[in-house]
């Protein structure tokens, strides 16, 4: 091993700033069903997208007076960036994009290019979600809904435009979970099966086309990660599973047509399985027909959501598998995450046991969530108690009725401001961190002599690397962190680096 601190002092390359984002690679699929799918990029790198979801441009259910999104702040992305964090799963709702059939709003999408450029300024893709909880916000129950006993008026949520939801009158009530409600169902079935919506035309086609749209305003972005077809699809039987294989099949080739039609190239394309997925392991998606570039995107709540565990090594696993029957496809988990207070800073609480696995299996992931209001319907409570806590990264007092964001949760901070092999040239065979000792650890396998540098982000300002087959580092700053670049001067190497 080599101490290389003392030669970094006095022949390190600095990046600076005009070493722009805008720079950012080409991101792309390497399928593989025997070792598991990768990312990559451009220079030949394989990839790991870790970051978080942003929710402020996604269109909510108002059931209170405070606003049910926080809005970005121009330092948002520049925060992210000091986080460690390469990528944001930015909602996206179809009620915004699409507020009347067949008519696409172009200054919200241009609200949407905005931030995924001022992220990509800051080196930071975009996944662009096309977000939806229990179908839309028009189907809150009605004014003096009376709901059979054992159930309660439900909330409205995010999602589908009103034109498009199609609930048949049914009542608007739920039992335990907000999938429950009979409206809710006949909505997603109307919607599985193509039933003629406004001028005739099948509400899933209206959806499809609308992806064409959005495609092809970023066709050329290298920016944009990729596209999620639809978050968390309300699949519910058998017949409607089969008929989930049919959408994704349609949605990826009107994905790849609006791409040509907008001159770009084909992007990443997430599709994941069903809401019920997390909480009983409903399966994946039947297999549909595709091309290389899709990856397997379900979420990884398993100790959280249902339960107050450990993390589910069983999910990484079942996820690992079931995406080798999609040709091997790459896995991001799109959510992750759960109540900040598990955050205590340790080793081994959930959080930093959660990220040890991702680590382990070396996939991407998006925590839920950056901000998120007190007005949000995932805080809202049924019996007038004050809104539950917010699962993002910042504290928030929801004591007065307000939206008062306390600061950052600090242990939570600790325990996700990690570090990690962002890129690796080749393939990037391990990446592990100890939380105790603040040391990053790291190896690979590089392919060709023409690959890029490897990247990782330190969490902190000052660094002892040492390595095998290290040569050139340069380094930034990212928030109190610290991005470097090195290139490995023989096909495998290996790091070590901890606090100085």
């Amino acid at each position: 091993m080599r101490t290389w601190f003392a030669v970094l002092l006095a022949a390190a390359v600095a990046l600076t700033a005009s070493a722009s984002a805008s720079a950012l690679p080409r991101l792309s699929a390497e399928p593989d069903s025997g070792d598991g799918g990768r990312i990559v990029d451009s220079r030949g790198r394989e990839v790991l997208l870790r970051g978080v979801n942003v929710n402020s441009l996604g269109e909510y259910w108002r059931g209170t007076d405070v606003d049910p999104t926080l809005p970005l702040e121009r330092r948002d992305p520049s925060r992210i960036a000091g986080m460690g964090w390469n990528v944001v799963r930015l909602i996206v709702s179809w009620s915004r994009v699409e507020p009347k059939p067949g008519r696409y709003n172009e200054r919200y999408l241009d609200r949407v290019a905005k931030w995924v450029g001022r992220l990509r300024d800051q080196r930071v893709y975009t996944i662009i979600d096309f977000h939806q909880d229990a179908w839309g916000a028009t189907l809150a129950a009605r004014p003096g809904e009376v709901c059979p006993e054992g159930s309660e008026p439900a909330f409205g949520w995010d999602g589908a435009p009103a034109w498009a939801t199609l609930d048949e009158g049914e009542p608007r009530c739920f039992t335990g979970a907000r999938e429950t409600s009979p409206a809710v169902g006949a909505a997603w079935s109307n919607f599985f099966d193509d039933a003629p919506g406004p001028g005739g035309t099948g509400i899933r086609t209206r959806y499809t086309r609308m992806l064409a749209h959005v495609a092809g305003r970023f066709a050329g972005s290298r920016a944009v990660a990729g596209i999620d077809v639809m978050n968390e699809p309300g699949v519910f039987g058998a017949a409607q599973t089969a008929q989930l294989g049919a959408f994704y099949e349609r949605s990826l080739a009107a994905i790849r047509r609006g791409e040509r039609r907008g001159d770009g190239f084909r992007h990443l394309v997430l599709f994941e399985p069903s809401v019920l997925w997390s909480l009983i392991g409903q399966g994946p998606p039947p297999a549909f027909a595709h091309d290389r570039n899709v990856v397997y995107s379900p979420h990884l709540y398993g100790g959280s959501i249902g339960g107050e565990g450990p993390p589910s090594r069983a999910q990484f696993e079942t996820a690992r598998a079931e995406a080798e029957g999609f040709g091997g496809a790459p896995v991001l988990t799109g959510e992750w995450g759960g109540d900040p207070a598990r955050a205590t800073g340790g080793a081994g609480d959930y959080f930093n046991v959660h990220q040890t696995l991702q680590d382990e299996f070396l996939i991407g992931a998006t925590l839920w969530t950056w901000k998120q209001s007190c007005g949000d319907p995932h805080a809202a409570t049924h019996d007038g108690e004050p809104p539950l806590p917010p699962w993002n990264v910042f504290e928030m007092d929801c004591s007065n009725g307000g939206n008062e964001i306390v600061g950052p949760h600090r242990k939570l901070v600790a325990d996700i401001r990690r570090g990690y092999v962002r890129r690796a040239p080749g393939e990037l065979e391990a990446t592990s961190w100890d939380s105790d000792a603040r040391v990053l650890r790291g190896g690979g396998r590089r392919a060709r002599r023409g690959d890029g540098p490897t990247e990782l982000f330190y969490p902190a300002a000052r660094w002892r690397l040492t390595g095998t087959n290290l040569g050139r580092v340069a380094w930034r700053s990212a928030g109190p962190g610290t991005v470097l670049s090195i290139r490995p001067t023989a096909p495998r190497w290996s790091l070590r680096i901890g606090p100085r």
